[in-house]
Protein backbone atom coordinates (compact mmCIF):
# COMPACT_ATOMS: atom_id res chain seq x y z
CA UNK A 1 0.00 0.00 0.00
CA UNK A 2 1.34 3.44 -0.92
CA UNK A 3 1.81 5.87 1.96
CA UNK A 4 -0.54 8.89 1.69
CA UNK A 5 1.44 11.89 0.60
CA UNK A 6 -0.78 14.46 2.37
CA UNK A 7 -0.67 15.44 5.97
CA UNK A 8 -3.54 13.86 7.90
CA UNK A 9 -4.82 17.32 8.82
CA UNK A 10 -5.29 18.18 5.16
CA UNK A 11 -8.22 16.93 3.11
CA UNK A 12 -7.23 16.27 -0.50
CA UNK A 13 -9.40 17.92 -3.13
CA UNK A 14 -11.95 15.48 -4.60
CA UNK A 15 -11.68 14.21 -8.19
CA UNK A 16 -13.26 16.45 -10.84
CA UNK A 17 -16.96 15.76 -10.30
CA UNK A 18 -18.01 15.75 -13.95
CA UNK A 19 -15.24 13.30 -14.89
CA UNK A 20 -16.04 11.03 -11.95
CA UNK A 21 -19.71 10.97 -12.94
CA UNK A 22 -18.79 10.02 -16.51
CA UNK A 23 -16.62 7.17 -15.21
CA UNK A 24 -19.54 6.00 -13.02
CA UNK A 25 -21.79 5.98 -16.09
CA UNK A 26 -19.50 3.34 -17.60
CA UNK A 27 -18.69 1.45 -14.38
CA UNK A 28 -15.07 2.62 -14.39
CA UNK A 29 -14.99 4.81 -11.25
CA UNK A 30 -12.35 2.49 -9.73
CA UNK A 31 -9.82 4.39 -11.83
CA UNK A 32 -9.98 7.01 -9.07
CA UNK A 33 -9.73 4.46 -6.21
CA UNK A 34 -6.29 5.64 -5.06
CA UNK A 35 -6.96 9.35 -5.57
CA UNK A 36 -6.42 10.26 -1.92
CA UNK A 37 -2.95 8.67 -1.95
CA UNK A 38 -1.67 10.60 -4.97
CA UNK A 39 0.46 13.71 -4.99
CA UNK A 40 -0.88 16.82 -6.67
CA UNK A 41 1.21 16.12 -9.79
CA UNK A 42 0.06 12.51 -9.92
CA UNK A 43 -3.59 13.59 -9.68
CA UNK A 44 -3.08 15.87 -12.64
CA UNK A 45 -1.51 13.02 -14.60
CA UNK A 46 -4.45 10.74 -13.79
CA UNK A 47 -7.02 13.34 -14.83
CA UNK A 48 -5.14 14.00 -18.06
CA UNK A 49 -4.90 10.25 -18.76
CA UNK A 50 -8.65 9.70 -18.24
CA UNK A 51 -9.55 12.79 -20.28
CA UNK A 52 -7.50 11.43 -23.18
CA UNK A 53 -9.85 8.43 -23.43
CA UNK A 54 -12.96 8.39 -25.60
CA UNK A 55 -14.99 6.85 -22.79
CA UNK A 56 -18.21 6.18 -24.70
CA UNK A 57 -16.39 4.58 -27.65
CA UNK A 58 -14.24 2.42 -25.38
CA UNK A 59 -17.29 1.34 -23.38
CA UNK A 60 -19.06 0.32 -26.60
CA UNK A 61 -16.01 -1.69 -27.74
CA UNK A 62 -15.67 -3.46 -24.38
CA UNK A 63 -19.38 -4.34 -24.17
CA UNK A 64 -19.69 -5.51 -27.79
CA UNK A 65 -16.47 -7.54 -27.64
CA UNK A 66 -17.27 -9.28 -24.34
CA UNK A 67 -20.84 -9.99 -25.50
CA UNK A 68 -19.74 -11.53 -28.80
CA UNK A 69 -16.94 -13.61 -27.29
CA UNK A 70 -17.78 -17.31 -27.42
CA UNK A 71 -20.94 -16.89 -29.48
CA UNK A 72 -21.44 -19.61 -32.11
CA UNK A 73 -20.31 -18.73 -35.62
CA UNK A 74 -21.32 -20.11 -38.99
CA UNK A 75 -19.55 -23.28 -40.12
CA UNK A 76 -16.56 -22.84 -42.40
CA UNK A 77 -16.13 -24.18 -45.90
CA UNK A 78 -13.07 -24.34 -48.16
CA UNK A 79 -12.47 -21.39 -50.47
CA UNK A 80 -14.03 -22.15 -53.88
CA UNK A 81 -11.51 -22.74 -56.65
CA UNK A 82 -13.08 -19.93 -58.68
CA UNK A 83 -11.88 -17.42 -56.08
CA UNK A 84 -8.21 -18.38 -56.42
CA UNK A 85 -5.66 -17.68 -59.14
CA UNK A 86 -3.21 -20.56 -58.64
CA UNK A 87 0.34 -20.53 -59.95
CA UNK A 88 -0.19 -23.65 -62.04
CA UNK A 89 -3.23 -22.31 -63.90
CA UNK A 90 -1.80 -18.83 -64.56
CA UNK A 91 -0.63 -18.29 -68.14
CA UNK A 92 2.34 -16.20 -69.23
CA UNK A 93 -0.07 -14.07 -71.27
CA UNK A 94 -2.14 -13.32 -68.17
CA UNK A 95 0.93 -12.38 -66.14
CA UNK A 96 2.23 -10.05 -68.84
CA UNK A 97 -1.19 -8.45 -69.30
CA UNK A 98 -1.59 -7.89 -65.53
CA UNK A 99 1.96 -6.49 -65.30
CA UNK A 100 1.18 -3.89 -67.96
CA UNK A 101 -2.20 -3.03 -66.42
CA UNK A 102 -0.56 -2.55 -63.03
CA UNK A 103 2.23 -0.36 -64.38
CA UNK A 104 -0.34 1.78 -66.21
CA UNK A 105 -2.34 2.32 -63.00
CA UNK A 106 0.84 3.16 -61.09
CA UNK A 107 1.92 5.59 -63.82
CA UNK A 108 -1.50 7.25 -63.52
CA UNK A 109 -1.04 7.73 -59.75
CA UNK A 110 -3.82 5.32 -58.76
CA UNK A 111 -1.86 3.16 -56.29
CA UNK A 112 -1.00 3.96 -52.69
CA UNK A 113 1.08 1.70 -50.44
CA UNK A 114 0.15 1.06 -46.81
CA UNK A 115 2.78 -0.40 -44.47
CA UNK A 116 1.87 -1.92 -41.09
CA UNK A 117 4.88 -1.11 -38.93
CA UNK A 118 3.70 -0.73 -35.35
CA UNK A 119 5.77 -3.54 -33.84
CA UNK A 120 9.11 -3.45 -32.09
CA UNK A 121 11.75 -6.10 -32.73
CA UNK A 122 11.43 -7.47 -29.20
CA UNK A 123 11.49 -11.12 -30.29
CA UNK A 124 14.51 -10.28 -32.45
CA UNK A 125 16.36 -8.99 -29.41
CA UNK A 126 15.92 -5.32 -30.33
CA UNK A 127 13.77 -2.46 -29.02
CA UNK A 128 13.97 -0.67 -32.39
CA UNK A 129 11.08 -0.75 -34.86
CA UNK A 130 11.16 -4.01 -36.83
CA UNK A 131 11.71 -2.17 -40.10
CA UNK A 132 15.09 -0.89 -38.86
CA UNK A 133 16.36 -4.46 -38.62
CA UNK A 134 19.30 -5.59 -40.75
CA UNK A 135 18.92 -9.30 -41.53
CA UNK A 136 22.57 -9.68 -42.52
CA UNK A 137 22.47 -9.30 -46.30
CA UNK A 138 25.77 -8.40 -48.01
CA UNK A 139 24.46 -4.83 -48.48
CA UNK A 140 23.61 -4.43 -44.81
CA UNK A 141 20.28 -2.87 -45.80
CA UNK A 142 17.39 -2.67 -43.34
CA UNK A 143 13.91 -3.96 -44.12
CA UNK A 144 12.75 -0.34 -44.53
CA UNK A 145 15.49 0.31 -47.10
CA UNK A 146 14.73 -2.84 -49.11
CA UNK A 147 11.07 -1.84 -49.30
CA UNK A 148 11.79 1.81 -50.18
CA UNK A 149 14.10 0.75 -52.99
CA UNK A 150 11.46 -1.61 -54.39
CA UNK A 151 9.10 1.37 -54.55
CA UNK A 152 11.78 3.37 -56.38
CA UNK A 153 12.25 0.51 -58.84
CA UNK A 154 8.51 0.21 -59.57
CA UNK A 155 8.28 3.95 -60.11
CA UNK A 156 11.06 3.72 -62.67
CA UNK A 157 9.45 0.71 -64.40
CA UNK A 158 6.12 2.55 -64.57
CA UNK A 159 7.80 5.58 -66.15
CA UNK A 160 9.55 3.38 -68.72
CA UNK A 161 6.36 1.51 -69.57
CA UNK A 162 4.71 4.47 -71.27
CA UNK A 163 5.62 6.27 -74.45
CA UNK A 164 4.16 9.64 -73.51
CA UNK A 165 7.54 11.36 -73.38
CA UNK A 166 7.35 12.19 -69.67
CA UNK A 167 10.67 12.03 -67.88
CA UNK A 168 9.68 12.32 -64.22
CA UNK A 169 8.71 8.94 -62.73
CA UNK A 170 5.32 8.77 -60.99
CA UNK A 171 5.31 8.99 -57.21
CA UNK A 172 3.83 6.15 -55.20
CA UNK A 173 2.68 7.56 -51.87
CA UNK A 174 3.78 5.46 -48.89
CA UNK A 175 1.60 5.51 -45.77
CA UNK A 176 3.41 4.03 -42.78
CA UNK A 177 1.47 3.06 -39.67
CA UNK A 178 3.57 3.21 -36.52
CA UNK A 179 2.60 2.84 -32.86
CA UNK A 180 3.28 5.01 -29.81
CA UNK A 181 6.30 2.74 -29.19
CA UNK A 182 7.84 3.04 -32.68
CA UNK A 183 6.69 6.37 -34.12
CA UNK A 184 9.53 8.67 -33.10
CA UNK A 185 12.26 6.11 -33.82
CA UNK A 186 10.77 5.32 -37.24
CA UNK A 187 10.63 8.98 -38.24
CA UNK A 188 14.22 9.52 -37.08
CA UNK A 189 15.41 6.47 -39.02
CA UNK A 190 13.86 7.71 -42.25
CA UNK A 191 15.18 11.23 -41.76
CA UNK A 192 18.71 10.06 -40.98
CA UNK A 193 18.72 7.91 -44.15
CA UNK A 194 17.23 10.68 -46.31
CA UNK A 195 14.13 8.58 -46.93
CA UNK A 196 16.25 6.02 -48.83
CA UNK A 197 16.04 8.08 -52.02
CA UNK A 198 12.30 8.73 -51.89
CA UNK A 199 10.96 12.27 -51.63
CA UNK A 200 10.17 13.19 -48.03
CA UNK A 201 6.71 14.43 -49.04
CA UNK A 202 5.72 11.07 -50.51
CA UNK A 203 5.95 9.37 -47.11
CA UNK A 204 3.25 9.88 -44.47
CA UNK A 205 3.58 8.50 -40.95
CA UNK A 206 0.56 7.96 -38.70
CA UNK A 207 0.00 6.13 -35.43
CA UNK A 208 -2.31 3.25 -34.64
CA UNK A 209 -4.44 3.71 -31.55
CA UNK A 210 -4.27 2.18 -28.11
CA UNK A 211 -7.08 0.81 -25.99
CA UNK A 212 -7.29 0.11 -22.25
CA UNK A 213 -6.54 -3.37 -20.99
CA UNK A 214 -9.44 -4.74 -18.94
CA UNK A 215 -10.30 -7.40 -16.42
CA UNK A 216 -12.61 -10.28 -17.28
CA UNK A 217 -15.64 -8.17 -16.28
CA UNK A 218 -14.54 -5.23 -18.44
CA UNK A 219 -13.02 -2.91 -15.83
CA UNK A 220 -9.89 -0.91 -16.60
CA UNK A 221 -6.64 -2.33 -15.28
CA UNK A 222 -4.45 0.37 -13.73
CA UNK A 223 -0.80 0.26 -14.80
CA UNK A 224 0.03 2.68 -11.99
CA UNK A 225 -2.17 4.60 -9.52
CA UNK A 226 -2.34 7.45 -12.05
CA UNK A 227 -2.28 5.66 -15.44
CA UNK A 228 -4.63 3.20 -17.13
CA UNK A 229 -2.88 0.19 -18.69
CA UNK A 230 -3.18 0.41 -22.48
CA UNK A 231 -2.02 -1.66 -25.44
CA UNK A 232 -1.96 -1.08 -29.23
CA UNK A 233 -5.25 -1.96 -30.87
CA UNK A 234 -3.75 -4.53 -33.28
CA UNK A 235 -2.76 -4.20 -36.93
CA UNK A 236 -6.47 -3.98 -37.75
CA UNK A 237 -6.39 -0.66 -35.92
CA UNK A 238 -5.14 0.68 -39.25
CA UNK A 239 -8.72 1.18 -40.43
CA UNK A 240 -9.82 3.47 -37.59
CA UNK A 241 -6.41 5.20 -37.63
CA UNK A 242 -6.73 6.01 -41.34
CA UNK A 243 -10.20 7.39 -40.70
CA UNK A 244 -9.35 9.45 -37.61
CA UNK A 245 -6.20 10.85 -39.27
CA UNK A 246 -8.23 11.91 -42.35
CA UNK A 247 -5.86 9.87 -44.50
CA UNK A 248 -8.66 8.21 -46.46
CA UNK A 249 -9.58 11.70 -47.64
CA UNK A 250 -5.90 12.38 -48.31
CA UNK A 251 -5.74 9.31 -50.56
CA UNK A 252 -8.83 10.44 -52.47
CA UNK A 253 -7.36 13.91 -52.95
CA UNK A 254 -4.22 12.37 -54.44
CA UNK A 255 -6.29 10.35 -56.92
CA UNK A 256 -5.49 7.00 -55.28
CA UNK A 257 -8.02 4.27 -56.07
CA UNK A 258 -6.16 1.14 -54.97
CA UNK A 259 -4.18 0.46 -51.79
CA UNK A 260 -1.47 -2.20 -51.43
CA UNK A 261 -1.24 -3.22 -47.75
CA UNK A 262 1.45 -5.39 -46.14
CA UNK A 263 3.38 -6.11 -42.94
CA UNK A 264 6.92 -4.88 -42.40
CA UNK A 265 8.52 -8.18 -41.37
CA UNK A 266 8.75 -9.87 -44.79
CA UNK A 267 12.16 -9.58 -46.45
CA UNK A 268 10.82 -10.69 -49.85
CA UNK A 269 7.67 -8.55 -49.99
CA UNK A 270 6.98 -7.22 -53.50
CA UNK A 271 5.82 -3.76 -52.54
CA UNK A 272 3.45 -2.19 -55.11
CA UNK A 273 3.53 -5.38 -57.21
CA UNK A 274 2.31 -4.42 -60.72
CA UNK A 275 1.19 -7.98 -61.53
CA UNK A 276 -0.91 -8.30 -58.37
CA UNK A 277 -2.39 -4.83 -58.96
CA UNK A 278 -3.24 -5.70 -62.58
CA UNK A 279 -4.89 -8.95 -61.45
CA UNK A 280 -6.88 -7.02 -58.84
CA UNK A 281 -8.09 -4.46 -61.37
CA UNK A 282 -8.88 -7.16 -63.92
CA UNK A 283 -10.99 -9.15 -61.43
CA UNK A 284 -12.94 -6.03 -60.43
CA UNK A 285 -13.12 -7.06 -56.77
CA UNK A 286 -13.17 -4.96 -53.60
CA UNK A 287 -10.36 -6.86 -51.88
CA UNK A 288 -7.67 -9.38 -52.69
CA UNK A 289 -4.92 -11.24 -50.89
CA UNK A 290 -1.79 -13.05 -51.87
CA UNK A 291 -1.71 -16.54 -50.38
CA UNK A 292 0.74 -19.42 -50.15
CA UNK A 293 -0.12 -23.10 -49.76
CA UNK A 294 0.22 -24.46 -46.25
CA UNK A 295 3.48 -26.36 -45.97
CA UNK A 296 1.96 -29.06 -43.72
CA UNK A 297 -1.31 -29.51 -41.77
CA UNK A 298 0.01 -28.36 -38.38
CA UNK A 299 1.70 -25.21 -39.70
CA UNK A 300 0.69 -22.38 -37.37
CA UNK A 301 -0.78 -19.98 -39.90
CA UNK A 302 -4.23 -18.53 -40.42
CA UNK A 303 -6.06 -19.76 -43.51
CA UNK A 304 -8.70 -18.28 -45.75
CA UNK A 305 -12.11 -19.95 -45.51
CA UNK A 306 -15.67 -19.27 -46.57
CA UNK A 307 -17.83 -18.48 -43.53
CA UNK A 308 -21.20 -20.17 -44.03
CA UNK A 309 -22.69 -21.50 -47.24
CA UNK A 310 -22.23 -18.84 -49.90
CA UNK A 311 -20.86 -16.50 -47.25
CA UNK A 312 -17.86 -14.13 -47.40
CA UNK A 313 -14.23 -15.17 -47.40
CA UNK A 314 -12.45 -14.58 -44.13
CA UNK A 315 -9.42 -15.78 -42.17
CA UNK A 316 -9.48 -18.32 -39.35
CA UNK A 317 -6.47 -18.48 -37.07
CA UNK A 318 -4.70 -21.83 -36.61
CA UNK A 319 -5.64 -21.96 -32.92
CA UNK A 320 -9.34 -21.60 -33.80
CA UNK A 321 -9.41 -24.46 -36.35
CA UNK A 322 -10.82 -27.85 -35.41
CA UNK A 323 -7.89 -30.32 -35.73
CA UNK A 324 -9.97 -32.57 -37.99
CA UNK A 325 -10.43 -29.67 -40.43
CA UNK A 326 -6.77 -28.68 -40.21
CA UNK A 327 -5.71 -32.02 -41.67
CA UNK A 328 -8.75 -32.67 -43.91
CA UNK A 329 -7.81 -33.73 -47.47
CA UNK A 330 -9.60 -32.89 -50.71
CA UNK A 331 -10.05 -36.37 -52.19
CA UNK A 332 -10.05 -35.05 -55.78
CA UNK A 333 -6.78 -33.15 -55.57
CA UNK A 334 -5.02 -34.95 -52.71
CA UNK A 335 -4.28 -31.56 -51.13
CA UNK A 336 -5.44 -29.97 -47.90
CA UNK A 337 -9.02 -28.70 -48.07
CA UNK A 338 -8.04 -25.59 -46.09
CA UNK A 339 -4.71 -24.78 -47.68
CA UNK A 340 -4.56 -21.04 -48.47
CA UNK A 341 -2.38 -19.35 -45.87
CA UNK A 342 -2.79 -15.68 -45.04
CA UNK A 343 0.60 -13.91 -45.26
CA UNK A 344 -0.58 -10.28 -44.84
CA UNK A 345 -0.21 -9.19 -48.47
CA UNK A 346 -3.46 -7.46 -49.37
CA UNK A 347 -4.99 -5.14 -51.96
CA UNK A 348 -8.08 -2.99 -51.37
CA UNK A 349 -10.03 -0.39 -53.28
CA UNK A 350 -10.17 2.97 -51.52
CA UNK A 351 -13.97 2.80 -51.57
CA UNK A 352 -13.80 -0.50 -49.71
CA UNK A 353 -11.39 0.90 -47.10
CA UNK A 354 -13.94 3.61 -46.34
CA UNK A 355 -16.65 0.97 -46.01
CA UNK A 356 -14.50 -1.15 -43.67
CA UNK A 357 -13.50 1.77 -41.46
CA UNK A 358 -17.17 2.67 -40.96
CA UNK A 359 -18.34 -0.94 -40.57
CA UNK A 360 -15.73 -1.97 -38.01
CA UNK A 361 -16.38 1.19 -35.98
CA UNK A 362 -20.14 0.59 -36.01
CA UNK A 363 -19.85 -3.07 -35.00
CA UNK A 364 -17.07 -2.42 -32.42
CA UNK A 365 -16.15 -6.10 -32.04
CA UNK A 366 -12.52 -6.74 -31.09
CA UNK A 367 -10.62 -9.97 -30.51
CA UNK A 368 -9.88 -10.71 -26.85
CA UNK A 369 -6.42 -11.95 -25.91
CA UNK A 370 -5.77 -13.12 -22.36
CA UNK A 371 -2.38 -11.75 -21.31
CA UNK A 372 -0.36 -10.88 -18.24
CA UNK A 373 -0.71 -7.12 -17.82
CA UNK A 374 1.72 -5.02 -15.70
CA UNK A 375 -0.45 -3.39 -13.03
CA UNK A 376 -0.48 -1.85 -9.57
CA UNK A 377 -0.98 -5.41 -8.27
CA UNK A 378 1.99 -6.84 -10.20
CA UNK A 379 1.45 -9.03 -13.26
CA UNK A 380 -2.33 -9.28 -13.58
CA UNK A 381 -4.14 -11.66 -15.93
CA UNK A 382 -6.36 -9.49 -18.09
CA UNK A 383 -7.61 -8.90 -21.59
CA UNK A 384 -6.07 -6.99 -24.47
CA UNK A 385 -8.51 -5.93 -27.18
CA UNK A 386 -7.29 -6.05 -30.78
CA UNK A 387 -8.51 -5.90 -34.33
CA UNK A 388 -6.65 -7.68 -37.14
CA UNK A 389 -6.03 -6.58 -40.69
CA UNK A 390 -8.03 -9.56 -41.99
CA UNK A 391 -11.15 -8.41 -40.10
CA UNK A 392 -11.90 -6.43 -43.26
CA UNK A 393 -12.66 -9.42 -45.46
CA UNK A 394 -16.14 -10.30 -44.12
CA UNK A 395 -17.25 -6.82 -45.23
CA UNK A 396 -16.10 -7.36 -48.82
CA UNK A 397 -18.75 -7.99 -51.46
CA UNK A 398 -16.04 -9.82 -53.43
CA UNK A 399 -12.56 -11.13 -52.60
CA UNK A 400 -10.02 -12.77 -54.88
CA UNK A 401 -7.01 -14.81 -53.78
CA UNK A 402 -3.72 -14.84 -55.70
CA UNK A 403 -1.30 -17.69 -55.03
CA UNK A 404 2.40 -16.88 -54.82
CA UNK A 405 5.38 -19.10 -54.09
CA UNK A 406 6.91 -18.90 -50.62
CA UNK A 407 10.43 -18.99 -51.97
CA UNK A 408 9.71 -15.92 -54.11
CA UNK A 409 7.60 -13.68 -51.89
CA UNK A 410 7.51 -14.78 -48.25
CA UNK A 411 10.56 -14.53 -45.98
CA UNK A 412 9.18 -13.67 -42.53
CA UNK A 413 11.43 -12.12 -39.87
CA UNK A 414 9.74 -12.82 -36.55
CA UNK A 415 12.10 -14.71 -34.22
CA UNK A 416 15.71 -14.30 -33.13
CA UNK A 417 18.44 -16.38 -34.72
CA UNK A 418 18.62 -19.74 -32.99
CA UNK A 419 14.86 -20.24 -33.19
CA UNK A 420 13.50 -23.00 -35.41
CA UNK A 421 11.82 -20.80 -38.02
CA UNK A 422 11.20 -17.26 -39.34
CA UNK A 423 14.60 -15.89 -38.28
CA UNK A 424 16.84 -13.23 -39.85
CA UNK A 425 19.15 -16.04 -41.00
CA UNK A 426 16.36 -18.00 -42.69
CA UNK A 427 15.02 -14.84 -44.36
CA UNK A 428 18.49 -13.85 -45.57
CA UNK A 429 19.01 -17.27 -47.17
CA UNK A 430 15.64 -17.07 -48.92
CA UNK A 431 16.63 -13.71 -50.42
CA UNK A 432 20.09 -14.92 -51.48
CA UNK A 433 18.76 -18.14 -53.03
CA UNK A 434 16.06 -16.33 -55.02
CA UNK A 435 18.46 -13.69 -56.29
CA UNK A 436 21.01 -16.36 -57.18
CA UNK A 437 18.39 -18.01 -59.39
CA UNK A 438 17.74 -14.64 -61.06
CA UNK A 439 21.45 -14.14 -61.80
CA UNK A 440 21.92 -17.63 -63.23
CA UNK A 441 18.79 -17.23 -65.38
CA UNK A 442 20.24 -13.97 -66.70
CA UNK A 443 23.46 -15.72 -67.80
CA UNK A 444 25.66 -15.01 -64.78
CA UNK A 445 28.00 -17.39 -62.97
CA UNK A 446 28.83 -17.82 -59.28
CA UNK A 447 31.90 -18.85 -57.35
CA UNK A 448 31.67 -19.53 -53.64
CA UNK A 449 33.97 -20.60 -50.85
CA UNK A 450 31.18 -22.08 -48.69
CA UNK A 451 28.43 -24.47 -49.84
CA UNK A 452 26.01 -22.69 -52.16
CA UNK A 453 23.01 -23.69 -50.01
CA UNK A 454 24.47 -21.47 -47.26
CA UNK A 455 25.20 -18.41 -49.37
CA UNK A 456 24.28 -16.62 -52.59
CA UNK A 457 24.13 -13.17 -54.14
CA UNK A 458 21.92 -10.18 -53.39
CA UNK A 459 20.48 -8.15 -56.26
CA UNK A 460 19.84 -4.53 -55.35
CA UNK A 461 16.13 -3.61 -55.76
CA UNK A 462 17.39 -0.59 -57.71
CA UNK A 463 18.62 -3.03 -60.39
CA UNK A 464 15.68 -5.40 -60.60
CA UNK A 465 12.25 -5.73 -59.01
CA UNK A 466 11.49 -9.38 -59.77
CA UNK A 467 14.43 -10.65 -61.82
CA UNK A 468 13.82 -8.54 -64.93
CA UNK A 469 16.44 -6.47 -66.80
CA UNK A 470 19.47 -8.34 -65.41
CA UNK A 471 21.00 -9.67 -68.64
CA UNK A 472 23.02 -6.51 -69.31
CA UNK A 473 24.52 -6.68 -65.81
CA UNK A 474 24.96 -10.45 -65.41
CA UNK A 475 25.45 -12.20 -68.77
CA UNK A 476 28.91 -13.73 -69.00
CA UNK A 477 30.03 -12.28 -65.65
CA UNK A 478 31.17 -14.22 -62.60
CA UNK A 479 30.22 -13.12 -59.09
CA UNK A 480 31.78 -14.38 -55.88
CA UNK A 481 29.13 -15.16 -53.26
CA UNK A 482 28.16 -13.60 -50.97
CA UNK A 483 28.01 -10.16 -52.60
CA UNK A 484 25.57 -7.46 -53.64
CA UNK A 485 24.98 -6.86 -57.33
CA UNK A 486 24.22 -3.25 -58.11
CA UNK A 487 24.71 -0.94 -61.05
Amino acid sequence: MREPVNDVSQTPPPPPQALLERLKDYGQEDAFALWDELSSDERQLLVKDIESLDLSRIDRIIRCSLRSHGLPTAAIEPVPESSVSSVEQRSLEDRERWWKMGLKAIHDGKLGVLLLSGGQGTRLGSSDPKGCFNIGLPSGKSLFQLQAERILCVQKLAAQSTNDGSTAPPQIHWYIMTSPFTDEATRRFFESHKYFGLEADQVTFFQQGTIPCVSGDGRYIMESPYRVAKAPDGNGGVYSALKSSSLLEDMATRGIKYVDCYGVDNALVRVADPTFLGYFIDKGVASAAKVVRKAYPQEKVGVFVRRGKGGPLTVVEYSEMDPSLTSAINQQTGRLRFCWSNVCLHMFTLDFLNQVANGLEKDSIYHLAEKKIPSIHGQTVGLKLEQFIFDAFPYAPSTALYEVLREEEFAPVKNANGSNFDTPDSARLLVLRLHTRWVVAAGGFLTHSVPLYATGVEVSPLCSYAGENLEAICRGRTFHAPCEITF
